[in-house]
């Protein structure tokens, strides 16, 4: 059994992750009795219920825009995740939790008493950014730039980094759930059709794209009719998702921006000539990496499952801790915080 643990609490997914293997990979939602708040239903089981629970029950998500929403509800989830993967053991393992860039102390602090009132001991704390970075082999000894998109379920982590450190930061809560809300509405507005997130979700994997192509891909999908309030299908294209979600890419593109005008000049200039990083479960989305390539003017470079890129980056600096030495960041310990805020 694994003594090391990396955790990463999206507000999509959770996973954990040990010796260069997926451990579990579970929905971040919690089916609790809507009188009691108890909580009922984890993970897969929980998400089936999303859009189908009586009144009686309620699908609560505690992870929103990338950080705890909900704190007793999110240490349930991870404790009944942990214990799945664990058991009863008597040597905890010694874990780490990635969080986006920019967070405060406080919520620092917060996630590793979470982390290890759930089963973990000696919880430490890791940006995505630099996990990322880490994963795709950018070495932080270098005076060299560079930048990480990281585009989740919830939040898009910019940032821009060198030697260690992260220079310019920024989360944009708009990520895939917010793709995924602009279907719905989109659907809704141009055929009159309800449909769920869920739905929209499997629409957008299938056929989503954030570019217009010449060759166009349809899909027939299943929703409820506004006016008669029955079951219909209707089709949808490739490039109609790309009308339903082009503003909040755009809004990305903005985020990005931002952040790069900030950053000073010669890291820029070390971004521009070695490219950009995209990594992120949203990084999968068809001619993602091409439409900021365009907007951006650079080489946009996908690594291979951009979905665990922050996991395998937050690996490799739990295994040798000397790899980030020169970040500020790394490796607060619940015990140092507690110190640091009295």
């Amino acid at each position: 059994m694994p003594t090391d643990i990396v955790i990463d609490m999206g507000s999509k997914k959770t996973v954990l992750y040990s010796n260069n293997r997926v451990l579990l990979m579970q929905p971040s939602v919690v089916t609790v009795d809507a009188d009691t708040g108890e909580p009922l239903y984890f993970g897969d089981k929980a998400f089936l219920t999303v859009g189908r629970t009586p009144d009686t029950l309620t699908p609560v998500f505690p992870i929103a825009h990338g950080v705890i929403a909900d704190y007793d509800i999110a240490e349930s989830m991870l404790k009944t995740y942990m214990e799945k993967v664990f058991g009863n053991r008597v040597v905890k393992p010694r874990a780490i939790i990635t969080l986006p860039s920019g967070l405060t102390e406080m919520q620092h602090h917060s996630v590793s008493d979470l982390a290890e009132s759930a089963g973990g001991r000696n919880a430490s704390t890791i940006e995505s950014s630099l996990a990322c970075a880490l994963a795709v082999g950018i070495d932080f000894k270098k005076p060299q730039g560079a930048m990480i998109i990281d585009i989740g379920a919830g939040v898009t982590d910019v940032a821009t980094i060198s030697m260690g450190g992260i220079s310019q930061c920024s989360n944009i809560n708009i990520a895939g759930n917010d793709f995924d809300q602009s279907i719905v509405k989109y659907v809704k507005r141009k055929y009159k059709i309800l449909i769920g997130t869920a739905t929209a979700e499997k629409i957008k994997i299938a056929i989503g794209s954030a570019t217009r192509h010449e060759f166009e891909i349809a899909l027939t999908a299943k929703g409820r009719h506004i006016s008669s309030g029955l079951p219909t299908t209707f089709e949808m294209t490739s490039l109609e998702i790309y009308d339903a979600i082009k503003d909040q890419l755009s809004e990305i593109f903005n985020g990005i921006k931002k952040v790069l005008q900030n950053t000073p000049p010669d890291i820029v200039g070390d971004i521009m000539n070695t490219g950009i990083y995209l990594t992120g479960g949203s990084a999968k989305l068809r001619g993602l990496d091409e439409y900021l390539q365009r907007a951006l003017g650079t080489k946009v470079i996908v690594p291979e499952k951009p979905e665990l890129t922050a996991v395998k980056g937050a690996a490799l600096a739990l295994k040798q801790p000397g790899l980030l030495k020169n970040n500020d960041f790394f490796y607060r310990s619940v015990q140092k915080l507690k110190i640091d805020l009295e």
